[in-house]
Protein backbone atom coordinates (compact mmCIF):
# COMPACT_ATOMS: atom_id res chain seq x y z
CA UNK A 1 0.00 0.00 0.00
CA UNK A 2 2.52 2.63 -0.75
CA UNK A 3 2.61 5.18 -3.97
CA UNK A 4 4.38 2.41 -6.30
CA UNK A 5 0.69 1.12 -6.24
CA UNK A 6 -2.87 1.57 -7.50
CA UNK A 7 -5.73 2.03 -4.98
CA UNK A 8 -9.23 1.12 -5.44
CA UNK A 9 -11.17 5.26 -5.63
CA UNK A 10 -14.25 3.73 -4.22
CA UNK A 11 -14.23 2.54 -0.44
CA UNK A 12 -14.27 -0.80 -0.09
CA UNK A 13 -17.82 -2.61 -0.31
CA UNK A 14 -19.44 -3.06 2.51
CA UNK A 15 -20.71 -6.64 4.03
CA UNK A 16 -23.62 -8.57 3.32
CA UNK A 17 -24.94 -8.33 6.90
CA UNK A 18 -23.95 -4.61 6.71
CA UNK A 19 -25.96 -4.37 3.78
CA UNK A 20 -29.19 -6.16 5.23
CA UNK A 21 -28.69 -3.34 8.67
CA UNK A 22 -28.59 -0.15 6.36
CA UNK A 23 -31.50 -1.18 4.38
CA UNK A 24 -34.64 0.24 6.85
CA UNK A 25 -36.10 3.24 5.12
CA UNK A 26 -35.06 5.44 7.78
CA UNK A 27 -31.51 4.91 6.80
CA UNK A 28 -31.96 5.11 3.15
CA UNK A 29 -33.78 8.65 3.85
CA UNK A 30 -31.19 9.97 6.13
CA UNK A 31 -28.52 8.74 3.37
CA UNK A 32 -30.29 10.61 0.66
CA UNK A 33 -31.10 13.95 2.56
CA UNK A 34 -27.79 14.29 3.86
CA UNK A 35 -25.97 12.92 0.96
CA UNK A 36 -27.80 16.04 -1.23
CA UNK A 37 -26.40 18.03 1.28
CA UNK A 38 -23.34 17.20 2.20
CA UNK A 39 -22.07 16.13 -1.32
CA UNK A 40 -19.33 19.35 -1.67
CA UNK A 41 -17.77 17.20 1.20
CA UNK A 42 -17.91 13.87 -0.72
CA UNK A 43 -16.34 15.59 -3.74
CA UNK A 44 -13.82 17.02 -1.50
CA UNK A 45 -12.99 14.10 -0.21
CA UNK A 46 -11.68 12.63 -3.52
CA UNK A 47 -8.76 15.15 -2.87
CA UNK A 48 -6.05 13.81 -0.55
CA UNK A 49 -4.23 16.90 0.16
CA UNK A 50 -1.19 18.44 -2.05
CA UNK A 51 2.13 16.89 -2.74
CA UNK A 52 3.80 19.23 -0.80
CA UNK A 53 1.73 18.62 2.43
CA UNK A 54 2.33 14.80 1.79
CA UNK A 55 6.35 15.49 1.21
CA UNK A 56 6.29 17.31 4.69
CA UNK A 57 4.08 15.02 6.38
CA UNK A 58 6.25 12.30 5.56
CA UNK A 59 9.80 14.33 6.11
CA UNK A 60 8.17 14.78 9.40
CA UNK A 61 7.82 11.48 10.63
CA UNK A 62 10.84 10.22 8.40
CA UNK A 63 9.16 7.95 6.05
CA UNK A 64 10.33 7.44 2.70
CA UNK A 65 8.89 9.61 0.04
CA UNK A 66 6.89 6.83 -1.31
CA UNK A 67 5.77 5.05 1.61
CA UNK A 68 2.33 6.19 1.78
CA UNK A 69 -1.08 5.24 -0.90
CA UNK A 70 -2.28 7.91 -3.28
CA UNK A 71 -4.72 9.34 -0.21
CA UNK A 72 -8.22 10.81 -1.16
CA UNK A 73 -11.59 9.03 -1.51
CA UNK A 74 -12.12 6.85 1.45
CA UNK A 75 -8.63 7.69 2.60
CA UNK A 76 -7.56 9.97 4.78
CA UNK A 77 -6.15 13.20 3.75
CA UNK A 78 -3.05 14.98 4.42
CA UNK A 79 -4.40 17.49 7.05
CA UNK A 80 -5.79 14.73 9.01
CA UNK A 81 -2.66 12.77 9.31
CA UNK A 82 -1.04 15.82 10.07
CA UNK A 83 -3.46 16.11 13.26
CA UNK A 84 -2.64 12.59 14.15
CA UNK A 85 1.02 14.00 14.54
CA UNK A 86 0.39 17.11 16.44
CA UNK A 87 -1.93 15.03 18.89
CA UNK A 88 0.72 12.04 19.66
CA UNK A 89 3.59 15.35 19.77
CA UNK A 90 2.00 17.38 22.22
CA UNK A 91 0.34 14.11 24.48
CA UNK A 92 2.66 10.96 24.30
CA UNK A 93 -0.13 9.05 24.71
CA UNK A 94 0.55 5.82 26.26
CA UNK A 95 -2.62 3.78 24.16
CA UNK A 96 -3.90 4.87 21.04
CA UNK A 97 -7.36 3.50 20.05
CA UNK A 98 -7.92 4.16 16.15
CA UNK A 99 -11.47 2.84 14.30
CA UNK A 100 -10.86 3.13 10.76
CA UNK A 101 -7.52 1.09 9.91
CA UNK A 102 -4.95 2.24 7.00
CA UNK A 103 -2.61 5.06 6.08
CA UNK A 104 -3.33 6.90 9.51
CA UNK A 105 -2.61 3.68 11.15
CA UNK A 106 1.18 3.55 9.37
CA UNK A 107 1.48 7.52 10.68
CA UNK A 108 -0.07 6.82 14.78
CA UNK A 109 2.25 4.02 14.58
CA UNK A 110 5.41 5.53 13.34
CA UNK A 111 4.52 9.06 15.09
CA UNK A 112 4.19 7.11 18.12
CA UNK A 113 7.73 5.51 17.92
CA UNK A 114 9.22 8.81 17.38
CA UNK A 115 7.49 10.22 20.58
CA UNK A 116 8.35 7.70 23.06
CA UNK A 117 6.40 4.67 22.09
CA UNK A 118 3.02 3.91 23.04
CA UNK A 119 0.32 0.96 21.91
CA UNK A 120 -1.51 1.51 18.92
CA UNK A 121 -5.17 -0.51 18.62
CA UNK A 122 -7.12 -0.29 15.41
CA UNK A 123 -10.31 -2.04 14.52
CA UNK A 124 -11.60 -2.36 11.21
CA UNK A 125 -14.53 -3.73 9.40
CA UNK A 126 -12.91 -5.49 6.40
CA UNK A 127 -11.23 -8.47 7.94
CA UNK A 128 -8.79 -9.13 4.23
CA UNK A 129 -7.59 -4.99 5.04
CA UNK A 130 -6.90 -5.71 8.41
CA UNK A 131 -4.63 -8.09 7.65
CA UNK A 132 -3.06 -6.20 4.38
CA UNK A 133 -2.64 -3.14 6.96
CA UNK A 134 -0.76 -5.40 10.01
CA UNK A 135 1.09 -6.59 6.76
CA UNK A 136 1.94 -3.26 5.64
CA UNK A 137 3.59 -1.64 8.90
CA UNK A 138 5.35 -4.50 9.79
CA UNK A 139 7.04 -4.16 6.21
CA UNK A 140 7.95 -0.50 7.54
CA UNK A 141 9.35 -2.38 10.93
CA UNK A 142 6.39 -0.78 12.62
CA UNK A 143 3.80 -2.55 15.61
CA UNK A 144 0.37 -2.40 16.23
CA UNK A 145 -2.67 -4.33 17.02
CA UNK A 146 -4.75 -4.29 13.67
CA UNK A 147 -8.25 -6.10 14.56
CA UNK A 148 -10.87 -7.38 12.75
CA UNK A 149 -14.45 -5.48 14.19
CA UNK A 150 -17.18 -6.04 11.88
CA UNK A 151 -20.35 -4.04 11.40
CA UNK A 152 -22.76 -6.24 13.08
CA UNK A 153 -24.70 -4.28 15.61
CA UNK A 154 -26.59 -1.23 16.15
CA UNK A 155 -25.72 1.27 18.71
CA UNK A 156 -27.92 1.88 21.78
CA UNK A 157 -28.71 5.23 20.70
CA UNK A 158 -27.13 6.07 17.50
CA UNK A 159 -28.32 4.62 13.83
CA UNK A 160 -26.88 2.85 11.77
CA UNK A 161 -24.69 -0.24 12.84
CA UNK A 162 -21.60 0.14 14.76
CA UNK A 163 -18.38 -2.22 15.08
CA UNK A 164 -18.46 -5.49 16.87
CA UNK A 165 -15.22 -4.63 19.27
CA UNK A 166 -13.66 -7.91 20.21
CA UNK A 167 -12.64 -8.39 23.86
CA UNK A 168 -9.70 -6.74 25.02
CA UNK A 169 -10.48 -3.22 24.13
CA UNK A 170 -8.14 -0.73 26.25
CA UNK A 171 -9.54 0.13 29.50
CA UNK A 172 -7.38 3.72 29.68
CA UNK A 173 -7.71 5.36 26.35
CA UNK A 174 -5.19 8.73 25.77
CA UNK A 175 -5.92 9.06 22.03
CA UNK A 176 -8.59 8.09 19.98
CA UNK A 177 -8.69 9.04 16.27
CA UNK A 178 -12.03 8.14 14.78
CA UNK A 179 -11.78 7.81 10.87
CA UNK A 180 -14.65 4.59 10.43
CA UNK A 181 -17.05 3.73 9.69
CA UNK A 182 -18.05 5.34 6.96
CA UNK A 183 -21.12 7.83 6.11
CA UNK A 184 -22.70 5.73 3.72
CA UNK A 185 -23.54 3.26 6.52
CA UNK A 186 -25.50 6.25 8.15
CA UNK A 187 -24.81 9.60 8.49
CA UNK A 188 -24.30 9.89 12.03
CA UNK A 189 -23.04 6.86 12.66
CA UNK A 190 -19.39 7.88 13.96
CA UNK A 191 -21.59 9.48 16.94
CA UNK A 192 -21.22 5.64 18.64
CA UNK A 193 -17.83 6.52 19.26
CA UNK A 194 -18.63 8.07 22.80
CA UNK A 195 -19.52 4.47 23.86
CA UNK A 196 -15.57 4.60 24.46
CA UNK A 197 -15.37 8.33 26.21
CA UNK A 198 -16.02 6.91 29.43
CA UNK A 199 -12.74 4.92 28.88
CA UNK A 200 -10.97 8.16 28.27
CA UNK A 201 -7.94 9.51 30.64
CA UNK A 202 -7.79 12.68 32.02
CA UNK A 203 -6.55 15.21 29.36
CA UNK A 204 -7.16 12.99 26.74
CA UNK A 205 -7.56 13.43 22.81
CA UNK A 206 -10.16 12.69 20.72
CA UNK A 207 -9.99 13.33 16.99
CA UNK A 208 -12.83 13.30 14.28
CA UNK A 209 -11.97 13.19 10.68
CA UNK A 210 -14.44 15.21 8.50
CA UNK A 211 -16.14 17.08 10.92
CA UNK A 212 -17.29 19.65 8.75
CA UNK A 213 -19.88 17.39 7.23
CA UNK A 214 -23.28 17.74 8.01
CA UNK A 215 -23.87 14.40 9.79
CA UNK A 216 -20.50 14.79 11.65
CA UNK A 217 -21.78 18.27 12.54
CA UNK A 218 -25.12 16.90 14.73
CA UNK A 219 -22.82 14.67 16.20
CA UNK A 220 -20.43 16.75 17.77
CA UNK A 221 -23.47 18.99 18.97
CA UNK A 222 -24.64 16.14 19.90
CA UNK A 223 -21.19 15.20 21.85
CA UNK A 224 -21.31 18.78 23.23
CA UNK A 225 -24.53 18.13 25.23
CA UNK A 226 -23.39 14.70 26.35
CA UNK A 227 -20.03 14.95 27.46
CA UNK A 228 -19.83 18.37 29.94
CA UNK A 229 -17.08 17.45 30.86
CA UNK A 230 -14.91 17.68 27.55
CA UNK A 231 -14.29 20.21 25.08
CA UNK A 232 -14.54 20.42 21.46
CA UNK A 233 -13.64 22.36 19.17
CA UNK A 234 -12.80 22.50 14.90
CA UNK A 235 -10.31 22.76 13.27
CA UNK A 236 -9.96 23.36 9.30
CA UNK A 237 -6.91 22.49 7.17
CA UNK A 238 -7.89 19.04 5.99
CA UNK A 239 -10.26 18.01 3.18
CA UNK A 240 -13.50 18.59 5.60
CA UNK A 241 -12.09 19.65 8.84
CA UNK A 242 -11.31 17.34 12.33
CA UNK A 243 -12.82 18.16 15.47
CA UNK A 244 -11.10 17.57 18.57
CA UNK A 245 -12.22 16.76 21.48
CA UNK A 246 -10.23 17.19 25.40
CA UNK A 247 -11.25 15.88 28.36
CA UNK A 248 -11.49 17.03 31.86
CA UNK A 249 -9.76 20.20 32.66
CA UNK A 250 -6.51 20.06 30.96
CA UNK A 251 -7.14 21.82 28.02
CA UNK A 252 -4.47 22.60 25.36
CA UNK A 253 -5.14 23.84 21.46
CA UNK A 254 -3.79 21.68 18.54
CA UNK A 255 -2.02 23.84 15.96
CA UNK A 256 -4.35 25.69 13.99
CA UNK A 257 -2.33 24.11 10.73
CA UNK A 258 -3.75 25.65 7.39
CA UNK A 259 -2.29 22.72 5.16
CA UNK A 260 -4.21 22.99 1.85
CA UNK A 261 -4.44 26.02 -0.35
CA UNK A 262 -8.24 25.94 -1.29
CA UNK A 263 -8.93 26.02 -4.88
CA UNK A 264 -11.00 27.63 -7.19
CA UNK A 265 -13.28 24.64 -7.85
CA UNK A 266 -13.43 24.02 -4.48
CA UNK A 267 -14.65 27.61 -4.05
CA UNK A 268 -17.31 26.93 -6.28
CA UNK A 269 -18.24 23.87 -5.43
CA UNK A 270 -18.82 25.15 -1.66
CA UNK A 271 -20.59 28.28 -3.01
CA UNK A 272 -23.08 26.24 -5.24
CA UNK A 273 -23.64 24.10 -1.70
CA UNK A 274 -24.39 27.41 0.09
CA UNK A 275 -27.36 28.10 -2.41
CA UNK A 276 -28.64 24.81 -2.78
CA UNK A 277 -28.33 23.53 0.80
CA UNK A 278 -28.32 26.43 3.15
CA UNK A 279 -25.59 25.26 5.39
CA UNK A 280 -22.75 27.04 6.87
CA UNK A 281 -19.72 25.42 5.60
CA UNK A 282 -17.74 26.97 8.52
CA UNK A 283 -14.30 25.26 7.43
CA UNK A 284 -14.32 26.32 4.55
CA UNK A 285 -14.92 29.74 4.84
CA UNK A 286 -11.92 30.00 7.00
CA UNK A 287 -9.61 28.12 4.44
CA UNK A 288 -11.45 31.00 1.66
CA UNK A 289 -10.49 33.71 4.40
CA UNK A 290 -6.72 34.77 4.28
CA UNK A 291 -5.12 34.15 1.17
CA UNK A 292 -2.32 32.67 2.16
CA UNK A 293 -3.90 30.12 5.35
CA UNK A 294 -1.83 31.99 7.25
CA UNK A 295 -3.54 34.45 9.36
CA UNK A 296 -3.33 33.34 12.73
CA UNK A 297 -0.20 33.05 12.20
CA UNK A 298 0.61 36.33 11.34
CA UNK A 299 -1.76 37.77 13.71
CA UNK A 300 0.52 35.95 16.51
CA UNK A 301 3.53 37.25 15.20
CA UNK A 302 2.46 40.71 14.39
CA UNK A 303 1.11 40.94 17.66
CA UNK A 304 4.51 39.33 19.45
CA UNK A 305 6.08 42.40 17.31
CA UNK A 306 4.16 45.09 19.23
CA UNK A 307 4.16 43.73 22.44
CA UNK A 308 8.16 43.72 21.96
CA UNK A 309 8.51 47.25 21.13
CA UNK A 310 5.85 48.19 23.90
CA UNK A 311 8.16 46.46 26.34
CA UNK A 312 11.44 48.24 25.09
CA UNK A 313 9.47 51.67 26.17
CA UNK A 314 8.60 50.38 29.68
CA UNK A 315 11.69 51.32 32.43
CA UNK A 316 9.77 48.31 34.81
CA UNK A 317 9.91 45.07 31.74
CA UNK A 318 14.22 44.86 31.71
CA UNK A 319 15.15 42.97 28.13
CA UNK A 320 16.68 39.72 28.11
CA UNK A 321 19.95 40.04 25.76
CA UNK A 322 21.47 36.50 26.21
CA UNK A 323 20.12 33.80 23.91
CA UNK A 324 20.82 30.19 25.29
CA UNK A 325 19.94 28.55 21.85
CA UNK A 326 20.34 25.03 23.86
CA UNK A 327 18.04 26.15 27.18
CA UNK A 328 15.22 27.55 24.24
CA UNK A 329 15.11 24.55 22.47
CA UNK A 330 14.82 22.33 25.02
CA UNK A 331 12.53 24.15 26.85
CA UNK A 332 10.00 25.24 23.64
CA UNK A 333 11.24 22.12 22.06
CA UNK A 334 11.24 24.85 18.96
CA UNK A 335 14.82 24.75 16.39
CA UNK A 336 15.22 28.45 16.05
CA UNK A 337 17.33 30.22 12.78
CA UNK A 338 21.02 30.70 12.47
CA UNK A 339 20.84 34.59 13.07
CA UNK A 340 23.51 36.36 10.29
CA UNK A 341 26.62 37.69 12.86
CA UNK A 342 26.33 41.24 11.41
CA UNK A 343 22.63 41.26 13.43
CA UNK A 344 22.18 42.36 16.83
CA UNK A 345 20.24 41.15 18.95
CA UNK A 346 17.95 43.23 21.72
CA UNK A 347 15.58 41.09 23.15
CA UNK A 348 14.11 37.60 23.53
CA UNK A 349 11.13 36.36 25.55
CA UNK A 350 9.22 33.04 25.38
CA UNK A 351 5.62 33.57 24.64
CA UNK A 352 2.31 31.34 24.74
CA UNK A 353 0.51 31.00 21.72
CA UNK A 354 -2.53 29.01 20.01
CA UNK A 355 0.17 26.31 18.75
CA UNK A 356 1.85 26.22 22.31
CA UNK A 357 4.86 27.91 23.51
CA UNK A 358 6.78 30.47 20.68
CA UNK A 359 10.34 32.93 20.94
CA UNK A 360 10.45 35.98 19.86
CA UNK A 361 13.38 38.22 19.58
CA UNK A 362 13.55 41.77 18.50
CA UNK A 363 16.66 41.95 16.27
CA UNK A 364 18.46 44.79 14.88
CA UNK A 365 20.01 45.05 10.91
CA UNK A 366 23.50 46.00 9.84
CA UNK A 367 21.27 48.99 8.69
CA UNK A 368 19.62 50.28 12.21
CA UNK A 369 16.45 48.50 10.98
CA UNK A 370 14.52 46.91 14.22
CA UNK A 371 12.32 43.93 13.64
CA UNK A 372 11.11 40.87 15.49
CA UNK A 373 11.55 37.09 14.86
CA UNK A 374 8.79 34.93 16.03
CA UNK A 375 9.13 31.37 15.93
CA UNK A 376 6.17 28.75 16.70
CA UNK A 377 5.67 25.37 16.08
CA UNK A 378 2.31 25.94 13.62
CA UNK A 379 3.02 25.39 9.74
CA UNK A 380 2.24 27.92 6.87
CA UNK A 381 2.04 26.66 3.22
CA UNK A 382 5.23 29.31 2.27
CA UNK A 383 7.38 26.69 2.72
CA UNK A 384 10.92 27.33 2.93
CA UNK A 385 10.19 30.49 0.62
CA UNK A 386 9.10 33.58 2.62
CA UNK A 387 5.91 34.50 1.93
CA UNK A 388 4.50 38.50 2.43
CA UNK A 389 1.85 39.56 4.41
CA UNK A 390 0.61 42.64 6.11
CA UNK A 391 -0.84 43.85 9.27
CA UNK A 392 -1.59 47.72 9.57
CA UNK A 393 1.69 49.47 8.56
CA UNK A 394 3.96 46.68 9.30
CA UNK A 395 5.28 43.85 7.04
CA UNK A 396 5.03 39.92 7.75
CA UNK A 397 7.33 38.13 6.01
CA UNK A 398 6.54 34.11 7.31
CA UNK A 399 8.08 30.86 6.38
CA UNK A 400 8.50 27.10 7.22
CA UNK A 401 11.09 24.74 7.71
CA UNK A 402 10.55 21.36 8.63
CA UNK A 403 7.85 21.42 11.31
CA UNK A 404 8.70 25.14 12.33
CA UNK A 405 6.90 28.49 11.02
CA UNK A 406 9.11 31.81 11.40
CA UNK A 407 7.88 35.39 10.91
CA UNK A 408 9.86 37.99 10.33
CA UNK A 409 7.66 41.61 11.11
CA UNK A 410 9.30 45.20 10.62
CA UNK A 411 7.94 48.60 9.28
CA UNK A 412 10.13 48.27 6.37
CA UNK A 413 9.05 48.05 2.80
CA UNK A 414 8.14 44.79 1.59
CA UNK A 415 10.94 44.54 -0.87
CA UNK A 416 13.42 44.90 2.07
CA UNK A 417 11.29 42.45 4.40
CA UNK A 418 11.40 39.57 2.01
CA UNK A 419 14.96 39.80 1.55
CA UNK A 420 15.75 40.20 5.31
CA UNK A 421 13.65 36.99 5.59
CA UNK A 422 14.96 35.52 3.04
CA UNK A 423 18.94 36.15 4.43
CA UNK A 424 17.32 34.37 7.55
CA UNK A 425 15.82 31.45 5.68
CA UNK A 426 19.30 31.14 4.05
CA UNK A 427 17.31 30.84 0.72
CA UNK A 428 19.82 31.38 -2.24
CA UNK A 429 20.63 34.38 -4.26
CA UNK A 430 19.05 36.06 -1.25
CA UNK A 431 15.76 35.43 -1.91
CA UNK A 432 15.57 35.55 -5.26
CA UNK A 433 11.83 34.58 -6.29
CA UNK A 434 10.57 35.17 -2.75
CA UNK A 435 7.08 37.10 -3.99
CA UNK A 436 4.68 38.56 -1.38
CA UNK A 437 1.00 37.26 -1.01
CA UNK A 438 -1.77 38.68 -2.44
Amino acid sequence: MTSRELTSLRSLAPSATEQAMASGWVDRLHRLLYGAIGWPFLLFSLWGGTRASKRLLLQRIGLAHDALPHLGSWKADTGFLHRIVDAIELRRPAVVVELGCGASSLVAARALELNGGGRLVSYDQHGEFVAATQAWLAEEGLSAEIRHAPLRRRPADWQGCWYDLPAGVPERIDLLIIDGPPWAVHPFVRGAADSLFDRLTPGATVLLDDAARPGERVVARRWRRRWPDMRFYRLGGSTAGTLVGVKGAEFVHLPRRDLEPITRLRQAVAAAALLTAGWLLHDTADTIAPPVQAAGFVDEAAASYAASLARQRMQSQPESTLLDRTELESATGLMLPVLPASWRMKDVQVFPSDHGMAVAMVLVTPGDETVALFASRAETPAEKLPVLAHRANRSVAYWEDGPFAYALTGELPSARMLRLSAELAQVPDGGAGAVPSR
